[in-house]
């Protein structure tokens, strides 16, 4: 039993770890897709399809410019990357940063169930 305590306190450090070295990469894909715009965007591409900015600026009452700045955004923080085809860049999602954001949401719910449940544990006693 006294070796089990030094373990957990450990175990929940590098938990603790986990969740604050994956919450800034979080915080930049969050941030990203915090903005409707290109929330927008990125539902436009999740059919898989390469656009242009042209095509992901129809029926926007944005700029292609505009477009662009939030196309660069997303492309920051790995949710979409450009493909050159010819004069022209192509955008197409990149599903791995949402996936890694759905894995970290899943991980800070495990440590809050953990912690209700303790929570709750003590309470009953």
């Amino acid at each position: 039993m006294s070796m089990q305590a030094p373990v957990k306190p450990l175990m929940a450090a590098n938990a603790q770890t986990r969740i604050a070295r994956r919450s800034a990469e979080a915080a930049t894909v969050f941030a990203a897709l915090g903005d409707p715009t290109r929330l927008a965007l990125v539902a436009r591409l999740c059919d898989g399809s390469r656009r242009s900015i042209a095509q992901l600026s129809e029926g926007h009452s944005l700029t292609r410019q505009a477009i662009s700045k939030h196309l660069r955004v997303l492309e920051g923080a790995r949710v979409v990357r450009s493909e050159r085809a010819g004069r022209e860049s192509l955008f197409v999602l990149n599903p791995q940063p949402i996936e890694d954001i759905r894995s970290y949401i899943e991980l800070v719910s495990s440590q809050w169930d953990t912690a209700l449940s303790r929570l709750k544990a003590l309470v009953e006693k």
